[in-house]
């Protein structure tokens, strides 16, 4: 049996023991990354170099620059005078939390980071509303991801560029991405995704949490007030952190380093005590990603990704260059794909595959590589989606299946909005 065989049938086992509630997820994760150092489908180093992973060590930094932030008073006040404006109305404080999310998502690239953030004054915001948690946080969560680098801002700046290196690196230039193209084609589903996550998605998010969720913000409520000191650092520190994630690149930073170096300040400045920083670390959540990253990688390495590009490349070949046709297959697939192999790695297997099929009809390829970019960016149903979608879990106590449940209208809508509008201001012919 080849090893894309073997990868395949453990990534099979693995999301049904995700949604089997058998065992914890991070339980699952590891036992697939155990599976495929065995069978060889994952070499050990390359498994062991997943544990610092730079994702990794930017949501433990995040978590306790979080838990740090959640010891002030400020946080605390900021969420309560959010609840106040509210007046009550879950629908407001969504909204609030939402465009605070989006606003972010445009500036800093991870949506982890992003809603590493915004997370303690939303549940906060909750719970003082008595609110559970897990009605509020996979909306403002996904709203995150999915709008990620829509507007020409910070990171989203970079997008036309990044899609016209593809372009000139096939040699096929007739059509090339515009600045403001990718903004007029995400657009439509930024406004959208506010809309529907601030006030439907909610409809959808269980009463209960599922699963036990992270409750560190309860604790933090109950220890001792901070030194006047130790406040004012802490609130610094954390805002701090937001913009140096903004402008890492301007800092020459890597986001992970912002991270880390917040935990420390944290500690440093008294607003954690070391004990209190490691205890604020999720370990479930982080070997989660761990475990979950292998899966991605070790699918990714096995030529799974290319298998089913090259069958998607000989499909559309049939489809006589419809544009609406062909849009919906460059969304679907990498949509789906996406949620078990990273981002990044799905849009190098299909922006050659669309500039390929567009330059042998002679096509534009602007909008099939914009909606590629939509659609991975999208994905959020599976802790391999992206290192969100962890975070998200543990946060809101969610499972596999809550995920789904919460998750599948707002795919839909997702496709059948990126594909009409993308493909009919950017058709293929």
């Amino acid at each position: 049996m080849s090893q894309l065989a073997i990868c395949l049938i453990i990534f099979v086992v693995t999301i049904a023991g995700y949604c089997s509630g058998l065992y914890s997820l991070a339980t699952i994760s590891l036992t697939s990354l155990a599976a495929l150092t065995l069978t060889g489908c994952l070499e050990a180093k390359e498994a062991l170099g997943y544990f610092s992973n730079s994702n990794v060590i930017m949501i433990a930094g995040m978590c306790v620059v979080a838990a740090g932030f959640n010891r002030t008073q400020f946080c605390t006040n900021l969420a309560d005078s959010i609840s106040k404006v509210a007046k009550g109305s879950m629908s407001k404080m969504m909204l609030g939390y939402v465009l605070i999310g989006v606003l972010l998502s445009q500036f800093i690239q991870s949506p982890v980071v992003v809603f590493g953030i915004v997370a303690p004054m939303l549940i906060a915001s909750a719970e003082s509303m008595g609110i559970s948690r897990s009605k509020v946080v996979f909306p403002v969560g996904v709203a995150t991801i999915c709008t990620c680098c829509t507007l020409p801002f910070g990171a989203g700046a970079t997008i036309a560029a990044e899609l016209n290196g593809y372009i000139e690196s096939y040699g096929y230039t007739a059509h090339m991405v515009g600045f403001l193209d990718p903004m007029k084609a995400r657009l439509p589903m930024l406004i959208i995704a506010i809309v529907y996550f601030a006030f439907f998605a909610t409809r959808f998010s269980p009463e209960v949490s599922p699963v036990a969720a992270v409750d560190s913000g309860k604790k933090a409520k109950a220890k001792e007030p901070l030194k006047p000191f130790a406040e004012k650092a802490g609130i610094i520190i954390f805002f701090g952190d937001a913009l140096a994630l903004m402008f890492a690149d301007k800092l020459h930073l890597a986001t992970w380093q912002v991270c880390l170096i917040g935990a420390l300040l944290m500690v440093l400045c008294g607003v954690l005590k070391p004990r209190e920083a490691t205890a604020s670390l999720p370990m479930s959540m982080l070997l989660l990603i761990v475990g979950a990253l292998a899966m991605a990688g070790a699918l990714s390495g096995t030529g799974a990704g290319d298998l089913i590009g090259g069958m998607i490349a000989n499909v559309v070949q049939g489809l006589g260059g419809n544009s609406y046709l062909v849009g919906i297959i460059f969304f679907i697939i990498p949509f789906i794909l996406t949620q078990f192999m990273s981002n990044r790695g799905t849009m190098m297997i299909f922006h050659p595959i669309a500039i390929a099929t567009c330059a042998s009809i002679g096509g534009n390829p602007v909008g099939l590589m914009i909606l590629i970019q939509a659609a991975c960016l999208s994905a959020f149903m599976t802790p391999m989606a992206t290192a969100a979608v962890p975070y998200i879990m543990e946060q809101g106590g969610y499972n596999q299946a809550s995920m789904v449940k919460q998750g599948m209208l707002f795919a839909v809508i997702a496709c059948v909005v990126s594909v009409g509008w993308i493909m009919t201001i950017f058709p293929i012919l």
